[in-house]
């Protein structure tokens, strides 16, 4: 196996900003810190710069992104629908430390974050986000849709059930407590937004992507 790379983290709003060396450090500025705003980078020199900019600026964009697809598949796919949320989660290591949010398709702004919390899946993540999505738009009497680009965490939503395979420990305890909620929440409360697949290979990454890539 190759040498990890190491990574360098920008922490623009947390308990403390900066740039830290190690994932625990990270950790350690943005727990229980509503709304923290942190990614990773691949040299000090690009996560330096990155703290004098706006934490926007380099999470969830596009920039070069050019997609593989023909013009034909382009245009059969067509363009997002701006009113909406996008969720996604992250999950460093499967199970690991593993958070997720919501934003604003089109602004990117930051609508809701958890975690992150000592161990789950990606998976896991991605159905609580779209869970808190559907209950956040429900709370703001708001039309908008919901973009994920988890087919799975789709399914679950569905059929208002986890069908994860991680089993409950003392260190996934607030996790599944949250999916315990999520599932009550699917099952006492109706709602009509519309879930929809990120179609990935014509857009980029969701906006919710936390860039750690």
């Amino acid at each position: 196996m190759g040498k990890k790379k190491k990574k360098y983290y920008t922490v623009w709003k947390g308990h403390n900003t900066g740039v830290f060396e190690t994932w625990d450090d990270c950790k350690a500025q943005i727990k229980d810190f509503e709304g923290a705003q942190y990614k990773s980078f691949t040299t000090f020199d690009a996560a330096k710069k990155a703290l004098k900019g706006n934490y926007f600026d380099y999470v969830g964009k596009n920039k070069t992104f050019k997609s593989d697809l023909t013009e034909e598949q382009l245009k059969k796919i067509g363009q997002p629908n701006y009113n909406s949320i996008s969720v996604d989660a992250a999950s460093s290591g499967n199970p690991g430390k593993m958070e997720y949010r919501g934003v604003d398709t089109k602004t990117k702004k930051q609508l809701f974050i958890q975690g992150p919390f000592e161990e789950g899946t990606n998976n896991i993540g991605e159905f609580l986000a779209i869970v808190h999505g559907l209950a956040f738009l429900k709370q703001h009497n708001s039309n908008r849709i919901i973009y994920t680009d988890s087919k799975t965490a789709i399914s679950w939503v569905k059929k208002k059930n986890c069908n994860s395979k991680l089993k409950r420990n003392d260190k996934n305890k607030p996790v599944f407590d949250l999916v315990d909620r999520a599932i009550k929440w699917l099952n006492e409360n109706t709602h009509t937004t519309t879930i929809l697949k990120w179609e990935t290979k014509a857009w980029g990454e969701i906006p919710a992507d936390f860039g750690r890539k």
